[in-house]
């Protein structure tokens, strides 16, 4: 595999007394969507504040092709585009007028510019608006305007800090819309949300961050493997034949065998419930009542932290 194009090593941010950060590492490679899944105040916002060049760790170092991420590097702040909780636009500009200004920062300018800023608009689904003022602009739009911000000026790493945050369900959509047609043509992206089925729908690789530490990062599936699955059955009898039976079954353990119910823990939900039904229909004993329940990443969460996301 080739060398990372976003490097984390053992960052640590502090204010005062309270620390923010706790060592977190992890890399991210190029063309990959990255997830960073978390509460509010588990520490992504901080973390991407330095990702972005707005702040320094106390500890550690954060690298972008091999190079030190630091505030004053104009160089490397040309390669990151950000997409900041709060919204980081002109009202009394319009949308193309927003745009061009962002691309001016950047040394762009000219026809290049105006086509570029033209793509974008139409990307965001905004063309139709492009020459109206932002003040006029819903929540979802504004959104979906500051994407395209980060973009004007064709960043290698984009950082998303809860990118949908208070907007209609046609803006999320098109922000996920965009956020993989940027994926597909090889952008690497940082994608941070409290929202498990976000994080969970767009990225190929997540982390876990609550209390300022990374907990887990993996892929989805493997992350799922940390975690066993259930099948819970209320039966017409138990009996001792029906026991001896069940612990023959491959990957399963059985938790609790009493009072006309059984508890099996299992690697795989489905195959083992075929394997059940196959050893209730062989020993003539009706179901009579069936729960399963198989990871997910809300468990894993709560696994790893010992508390809900939301809580």
């Amino acid at each position: 595999m080739s060398a990372p194009l976003l490097q984390v090593i053992e960052v640590e941010k502090t204010y005062g007394s309270t620390a923010a950060l706790r060592g977190i590492s992890f890399e991210v490679h190029e063309g990959e969507l990255f997830g960073l899944l978390g509460p509010n105040g588990a520490g992504k916002t901080t973390l991407l504040s330095i990702l972005s060049c707005l702040a320094e760790p106390t500890r550690g170092e954060v690298r972008l092709l091999g190079k030190t991420i630091l505030p004053y590097d104009l160089d490397i702040r040309r390669q990151i585009g950000i997409v900041p909780q709060e919204l980081a636009l002109y009202d009394q500009l319009t949308a193309s007028e927003n745009l061009i200004f962002f691309g001016e920062l950047f040394g762009l300018g000219g026809a290049k510019l105006r086509e570029r800023v033209r793509q974008l608009l139409t990307a965001v689904g905004l063309e139709q608006r492009a020459n109206h003022r932002v003040v006029t602009f819903s929540g979802g739009m504004k959104r979906r305007l500051n994407l395209a911000a980060a973009l004007v000026h064709q960043p290698r790493l984009l950082l998303l800090d809860e990118p949908t945050v208070g907007v209609d369900p046609q803006s999320r959509n098109l922000i996920f819309e965009e956020v993989r047609r940027l994926h597909r043509e090889g952008l690497t992206v940082v994608y941070t949300s409290h929202y498990m089925e976000e994080v969970e729908a767009l990225c190929s690789r997540i982390g876990i961050i609550d209390g300022g530490q990374l907990k887990a990062c993996d892929s989805l599936p493997k992350l799922l493997n940390m975690l066993r699955g259930c099948i819970r059955c209320r039966l017409s009898e138990v009996t001792l034949e029906l026991r001896e039976k069940l612990a023959t079954l491959p990957g399963c353990t059985l938790l609790d065998f009493s009072d006309e119910k059984i508890v099996l823990d299992c690697d795989d939900v489905k195959t083992s419930l075929l394997r059940l039904v196959g050893i209730l229909n062989e020993s003539k004993i009706e179901l009579i009542h069936l729960e399963t329940q198989e990871p997910n990443l809300e468990r894993v969460f709560l696994h790893l932290t010992g508390h809900a996301l939301r809580d």
